[in-house]
C-alpha cells in the first residue's frame, strides 16, 4: 500500500474505505481522507469529511454507492466544505456536533450511537483541535479527524480540553485501528494517544522553560522562537495557535 493515491478508492478494512482528496499543504499533510463507511454486504454507505468544494474530488463520492448520510468531525472547511454540493447531489443528510453545519438532520452529541449503511457509529466529543471535534468509534476503528493526525500532531484551540480528550481516548481499549482526517492509518489508537499526551506534556515543560527565559509575559511569538528553533518555519504560524493554547493553559493555572 502506498500514500498517497489521489481520486482512488483504497480498502482500509472490511468497513471502511478512503479516498484521499488531493490537496496536500503543511497543514492538511497529504491532503484531506475522505472516509466511506459500510458494513459488507450494505448497498447504502456513510461518507465522512468530503472536504473541499473540489468538483475533482467530490463527484467521485456520488459514485461510492447510495449515501445515507454525510458526518463531520468539525468545522474547518478542509473537512465541511463540499458537505452542501455532494449532500445535493446524492440527497442525504448532513450531521455535525455545531448545528450550523447540518442539513435535513439534527445535530449529533456525546455518546450517540448513529445506525446507517447496516453500522453502529458512536459519537465521542473530543474538544480541543476545534471545540466542535469528535472522533467516530466504528466497531474496532476509530475515525479520528483532526484530534489525532496520521503523522505529526494537530494545531490546538484549547489545550487543557485536548489533554481531556487525549485521556479519555486512552482509556479506549487497546487495539483501535486509527483512521484520521489526514495522513495514513495507524494500528494502536491507544498507544498514539498517549504519545500524544506524552509529547503535549514535554512541549508544556519546553513552554515552561522558555518563559523562566524570556519572562512570565513574553508572547507566543517569543516563544515559538525559542521552543521551534530547529522547525520548519513554515510551521511557526501554526505553532504559535498551539502555543497560545498552551500558555492560556498555563496561565490559567
Amino acid at each position: 500500500m502506498s500514500h498517497p493515491a489521489y481520486g482512488v478508492r483504497r480498502e482500509v478494512s472490511p468497513s471502511a474505505a478512503v479516498v484521499l482528496e488531493n490537496n496536500p499543504s503543511t497543514m492538511t499533510l497529504d491532503g484531506t481522507n475522505t472516509w466511506v463507511l459500510r458494513a459488507p454486504g450494505s448497498a447504502e454507505c456513510v461518507i465522512v469529511d468530503p472536504g473541499y468544494q473540489d468538483l475533482d474530488h467530490l463527484p467521485l463520492l456520488t459514485e461510492q454507492g447510495p449515501v445515507a448520510m454525510i458526518l463531520l468531525t468539525h468545522h474547518h472547511p478542509d473537512h465541511t466544505e463540499g458537505a452542501p454540493w455532494l449532500a445535493e447531489r446524492v440527497q442525504a443528510p448532513v450531521r455535525a456536533f455545531d448545528a450550523a453545519l447540518c442539513r435535513d438532520a439534527d445535530p449529533f452529541a456525546d455518546g450517540d450511537v448513529i445506525s446507517a449503511a447496516g453500522l453502529d457509529i458512536e459519537v465521542l466529543h473530543t474538544p480541543g483541535h476545534t471545540g466542535d471535534s469528535v472522533c467516530l468509534r466504528v466497531g474496532d476503528q476509530v475515525l479520528t479527524g483532526d484530534t489525532i493526525l496520521g503523522r505529526g500532531t494537530t494545531v490546538l484551540t484549547d489545550l487543557g480540553s485536548y489533554l481531556d480528550s487525549l485521556r479519555r481516548l486512552v482509556d479506549l481499549p487497546s487495539g483501535l485501528l486509527t483512521l484520521p482526517g489526514h495522513g495514513p492509518e495507524m494500528a494502536d489508537l491507544r498507544v498514539i494517544a498517549q504519545e500524544y499526551l506524552d509529547h503535549r506534556e514535554q512541549r508544556l515543560d519546553q513552554v515552561r522553560a522558555a518563559l523562566d527565559k524570556l519572562g512570565a509575559d513574553a508572547t507566543a511569538r517569543q516563544v515559538v522562537e525559542v521552543v521551534y528553533a530547529d522547525v520548519d518555519r513554515a510551521l511557526w504560524a501554526p505553532a504559535e495557535h498551539s502555543v497560545k493554547a498552551q500558555l492560556e493553559y498555563l496561565r490559567r493555572g
